[in-house]
């Protein structure tokens, strides 16, 4: 990868996914930049694909953008086609085949994919180059090395979602304390048998002081 490249995909961003025991969490900060400027503070890093999925995104966000659209697509056609949801690593595969149609004029992203289907959680990251990788916890973006340090340190097997979003929610906010590029909030989705939810407000005040 170019440094280039990976400057575009890592500068401005903190996302992290945690595959608990009972369902999946995404965490991302909230701000857009581009250079050290400020594009705006209060972007959505986080969306829901389907009733029962969702992804986070780093890099450009018109491709992600793309990347979003597509998927959500596909996701609702299997709904109404087979009348049940998606396989999230289905989801994963269809990522994966659009960064490789795109290999000339290449997708600057990085995806997470979360969700909750019938064989129970799964959490799995597609970067830029189409590779696609099942995960227990990620994080991408500038921030991540701050953000792994902390999740290194707290992951253990057998998180349950309750314990894992505030792993998630301390490891952005790590990264936004040291990263520049970092920062303006922190958005965070819960998805489970119940399905995909962003928690409120008052919900992460409730877990960590923002």
């Amino acid at each position: 990868m170019s440094t280039n490249v990976e400057e575009k995909i890592l500068h401005g961003t903190t996302t992290v996914g945690i595959k608990a025991t009972d369902g999946v969490i995404l965490c991302a900060d909230m701000r857009a930049s581009a250079g050290y400027f400020i594009a705006n503070n209060n972007t959505m890093k986080i969306q829901q694909l389907a009733k029962h999925a969702g992804l986070t995104l780093a890099g450009g966000v018109a491709d992600a953008q793309n990347i979003t659209d597509v998927l959500r697509y596909h996701a609702a056609i299997h709904r109404v086609q087979k009348n049940e949801n998606i396989p999230i690593k289905s989801l994963a595969r269809l990522c994966s085949l659009l960064f490789h149609q795109n290999r000339g004029y290449p997708f600057i992203a990085d995806i997470l994919i979360g969700g909750y289907d019938k064989n129970g959680p799964a959490l799995l990251n597609i970067d830029m180059f189409g590779s696609v990788e099942e995960k227990k916890y990620v994080t991408t973006g500038s921030g991540s090395p701050v953000a792994y340090g902390l999740l290194e340190e707290e992951y253990k097997d057998n998180l349950t979602t309750e314990q894992a979003k505030v792993i998630a929610l301390r490891a952005v906010k790590a990264a936004i304390v040291r990263n520049i590029g970092t920062g303006d909030g922190i958005n965070v989705a819960v998805i489970d048998k119940d399905g995909f939810r962003l928690l409120t407000k008052e919900q992460k005040k409730a877990i960590i002081a923002l």
